[in-house]
C-alpha cells in the first residue's frame, strides 16, 4: 500500500517533465520568450549542431527567429525518461516542420530527430538543464502550398486560419 503514493508521485513528476517539453516546443514555434524561460533553467545549455550556447544565447537565436522561417511546428513523439532523484535523462522523438523562404519561393522541409535532455527539478519545477539535438533524417517537400487560396480548392471564410510563427490566431486564442 505504501508504494502507491510513491508511484503516484513518480507519475506526477513524469507529467511535469512532459508538460515542460511541450511548453518549450510551443515556445519555439511561436517564438515566445516567456514560454521558453519557463521551460529552461537560466544556467542551461543547448547544442543543436548548427547552434551551441547558453540559455541567453539560445533565447536570442530563437526569439525573434529568422524572418526566412515564417512557420514552424514541432511534433513530439514518445519520451523515455530515466529518473535519477532531482534529475532525469530524457530522449524525446521530434519531427519539425519548417516553411523556409528561399529567394522568390517558399519551401516546406521536415526534420526528424531526438532531443536528449537533462532535466532538473528545482523548487518543485522541472526544466531543461541541457539539451542536445540528434538528427535522424531530413526531407525537402518542395514549393509550399499557397494558403491565400484556402484549402483543397475551398476558400477560407476568414484570414486567421493559416498559421505563422509570430502573430497567428493562437496568440489571440491564448489571450496574448
Amino acid at each position: 500500500m505504501d508504494a502507491v503514493p510513491e508511484e503516484l508521485k513518480t507519475l506526477l513528476e513524469r507529467e511535469k517533465i512532459r508538460a515542460c517539453i511541450a511548453l518549450v516546443a510551443r515556445g519555439e514555434d511561436r517564438r515566445d520568450a516567456d514560454l521558453l524561460k519557463a521551460g529552461y533553467w537560466p544556467d542551461s545549455t543547448v547544442d543543436f549542431g548548427v547552434f551551441q550556447g547558453d540559455f541567453d544565447e539560445y533565447l536570442a537565436w530563437v526569439v525573434p527567429g529568422s524572418s526566412a522561417v515564417p512557420v514552424t511546428q514541432h511534433f513530439l513523439g514518445q519520451s523515455v525518461i530515466n529518473s535519477q532523484g532531482t534529475a532525469a535523462l530524457m530522449e524525446t522523438h521530434v519531427m519539425s516542420y519548417h516553411r523556409i523562404v528561399m529567394g522568390d519561393e517558399e519551401r516546406d522541409v521536415t526534420i526528424g530527430g531526438r532531443y536528449l535532455d537533462r532535466m532538473e527539478e528545482r523548487g518543485g519545477d522541472w526544466r531543461i538543464a541541457k539539451r542536445t539535438m540528434l538528427y535522424d533524417w531530413f526531407q525537402d517537400f518542395g514549393r509550399s502550398a499557397d494558403w491565400s487560396n484556402g484549402l483543397m480548392g475551398a476558400p477560407f471564410s476568414a484570414g486567421h486560419y493559416a498559421g505563422r510563427a509570430v502573430g497567428d490566431y493562437s496568440a489571440t486564442f491564448f489571450g496574448k
